[in-house]
């Protein structure tokens, strides 16, 4: 996914029909304001219907927590960054994730839009109810919850700098994805997994090329 240009203004075109590229657009609020009464009605569900125990609701739904991690971990490695000769894979692989490399200041395309994000969870909840049956209302939350986020995160990593001296080595390991290697670095709410499967960046060794960084911050416009 290399680029020949790195743009810091603008976004990509994705589609020519005006109103299919509008639904491409979206901001985080709206998703989180899809998604927190979901969460907060199966977990409801779960223990005054369902009859879950409190302390069963909310094991299982750190645990679709952190699963999420796993997934998000396994979609960018290897669906995000999907290497194919096919023109219409590479089009779909640069409508998914392609354009955020080309144009990484474009704050409408951090989130999932409503309408495909609507119709991956609903299929990623039926599978999940396929697999463990009435448990994915607790489950599912957890997993979405997850997603929001991620996506919060990776917002945040554009956005500012690292709150905590503690969550550099996060912020860091997003942005040498982006100018260094996008082979390395795939995780953006977390790095367990990148320091699991070995693609974790040697941050002791890698230089912070500020320039770079301010490339891909929003509003942080390149010096002259």
């Amino acid at each position: 996914m290399q680029f020949e240009k790195i743009h810091n203004k603008g976004q990509a075109r994705l589609f020519k029909s005006d109103y299919l590229e509008m639904l491409t657009k979206t901001h985080p609020l709206v998703i989180w304001g899809m998604y927190l009464p979901v969460i907060g009605y199966m977990l409801y569900h779960s223990n005054a219907n369902l009859n879950y125990p409190v302390l069963r609701v909310a094991l299982t739904f750190v645990g679709g927590m952190f699963f999420w991690t796993f997934f998000e971990y396994l979609a960018h490695r290897f669906l995000f960054h999907w290497v194919s000769e096919n023109t219409k894979a590479q089009k779909f692989i640069y409508t998914l994730h392609g354009n955020h490399h080309h144009y990484p200041r474009d704050k409408q395309r951090l989130f999932m839009p409503p309408v495909p994000s609507i119709i991956i969870a609903s299929a990623i909840f039926a599978l999940t109810y396929l697999f463990v049956r009435q448990q994915a209302f607790m489950f599912f939350p957890g997993f979405i919850l997850g997603y929001l986020m991620y996506g919060t995160m990776h917002y945040a990593i554009h956005a500012w700098n690292p709150p905590f001296k503690w969550m550099k080595g996060l912020w860091r390991n997003h942005h040498l994805h982006h100018y260094k290697n996008e082979h390395n670095g795939f995780g953006v709410s977390s790095t367990i997994w990148d320091h699991v499967f070995g693609t974790m960046f040697d941050l002791k060794k890698e230089k912070e090329d500020k320039e770079k960084v301010k490339e891909l911050m929003f509003g942080k416009e390149k010096q002259k």
